[in-house]
């Protein structure tokens, strides 16, 4: 593999250096993002690595503080002298180490790389020191590339920015925003790149390919974790002997404890979408888990949730017209084949499938948990929509993830969805998948693929191509 390309991101204080940097490499964990001004104060390097080699290797410098004091000195400097010399006598000098200290760290960096990255924040008014910066910057003689950074801002101050680009014949440019990058932001910051660096956009225009087809396995990936997480909830079932079922008591805690394995599931799924997408669980970004994991309790087993859910589905009577004990039950978001009235439950349980073994065992006294179509429907609608959510986000962004609000199927998507799903409930075993055989998971994995087919003829799941 040709030798990495050596790129500085360079920049006032507090512009989003180390920001965009998370972001490029999806790394959450690079340097520390903060408010402060000057929290990057030497020279961090971080690989953008492709198959385990490096492609790109940035170096994150400290921010620029006092750019017209610096460039004031070295217009002082010796008229004779280019400003190449300039540079090399200033930071072989004492204020080197001294006054100037940050912005020498910086010009040592620019000395030895292929290219800078000058990231702009645009909510900032371009004042005559920053002229200052892009002015010294441009004494290193290496091509420079201006990042516009926080342009989807509503005080972005883009066209004045640009205005300063072209008075110091800085005409190439790149859009972004690091907390919630753009479609093709990053494929065009690497092409632009390529403009500037002839000699290197071959090997620029593999990255954008590798980096296309490594965003295009993601997703993949993600729908087929929902598709996994779908099959073992739909498969998943608990069944109450005689006693458990008689004692009120008891069987409250039962359901509570039904509930609680399915939020451990979900929560699990959520931490596996987390993790293929670079936050970790342990992350400022996944400090909200606990808040998150209780909002999605709340909203799977809500009545109100579920009816509604219900009225989609067609299966308003298992939420809406059970009674006895099944009602009970089924506004906590499961179904039961006993205690019931046959009016409204003999209707749930031809809707759910399965029906033999549900009334076999009602005659033997037995109750019989599983999660209905209602909230199977609601817990694809919110894994689905994090992942969505997961895709959009930048590694950078501080806040915290909030559960969005479930995606919603069409009659003929939720028929094909329920398709799948009701024929998962005759196999328990997937409830279990590490347990199983090769021909059961063979079996598993071909009702994945029909799920992951499914989800990705979504129009909210596609990706761009």
């Amino acid at each position: 593999m040709a030798k990495a390309i050596e790129l500085a991101v360079v920049g006032h204080t507090n512009a989003g250096k180390t920001s965009l940097l998370r972001t490029l490499t999806r790394r959450n964990d690079f340097g520390e993002v903060s408010d402060r001004p000057g929290t990057t104060r030497e020279v961090q390097a971080i690989p953008l690595t492709v198959d385990g080699l490096a492609a790109i290797r940035f170096l994150d410098t400290p921010g620029l503080e006092d750019a017209p004091a610096l460039l004031e000195h070295l217009q002082a400097m010796d008229a004779s002298c280019t400003a190449a010399q300039k540079i090399a006598a200033f930071l072989s000098g004492p204020l080197a180490m001294g006054d100037f200290e940050q912005e020498a760290k910086v010009l040592r960096c620019m000395k030895d790389v292929d290219a800078a990255l000058l990231v702009i924040d645009t909510r900032e008014t371009p004042l005559p020191k920053f002229a200052d910066e892009i002015e010294i910057l441009r004494w290193c003689a290496k091509p420079i590339l201006p990042v516009l950074n926080y342009v989807g801002n509503p005080d972005s101050q883009e066209p004045a920015w640009l205005a300063m680009f072209a008075t110091h014949g800085l005409h190439a440019r790149v859009r972004f925003q690091t907390v919630a990058p753009m479609h093709d932001a990053e494929k065009n910051l690497y092409t632009d790149l390529g403009g500037l660096l002839p000699e290197r956009r071959g090997q620029l225009q593999d990255l954008v390919a590798y980096l296309d087809s490594e965003r295009q396995e993601r997703h993949a990936a993600g729908l087929r974790l929902v598709g996994d997480l779908i099959l073992s909830l739909a498969s998943y079932r608990e069944i109450l002997d005689s006693e458990v079922v008689s004692d009120e008591a008891s069987r409250a805690q039962a359901i509570r404890l039904f509930q609680a394995q399915v939020a451990k599931l979900s929560r699990q799924g959520f931490e596996s979408m987390l993790e293929l997408h670079g936050f970790a669980v342990d992350s400022a970004e996944t400090a909200m888990l606990p808040e998150l994991t209780a909002r999605w309790n709340s909203d799977l087993f809500n009545p109100e949730a579920l009816k509604q859910a219900g009225k989609r589905l067609g299966i308003g009577s298992m939420v809406g017209m059970a009674v006895g004990l099944a009602a009970d039950v089924a506004v906590a978001g499961v179904s039961l084949g006993a205690g019931v009235t046959a009016g409204g439950a003999i209707g749930g349980f031809l809707s759910q499938g399965r029906v033999g073994n549900k009334l076999f065992n009602k005659l033997r006294g037995k109750l019989e948990l599983s999660l209905n179509d209602s909230a199977l429907l609601l817990l694809a609608g919110q894994h689905l929509s994090m992942l969505i959510a997961l895709e959009k986000r930048g590694h950078a962004d501080q806040f915290l993830l909030r559960a969005p609000s479930p995606i919603t199927f069409s009659t003929t998507q939720t028929q094909q969805f329920l398709k799948v799903v009701r024929s998962a409930r005759a196999h328990a075993e997937w409830a279990k998948p590490r347990e199983l055989n090769a021909q059961q998971q063979k079996k598993r994995d071909n009702h994945n693929d029909v799920l992951y087919k499914f989800f990705g003829n979504l129009p909210q799941t596609q990706v761009h191509p």
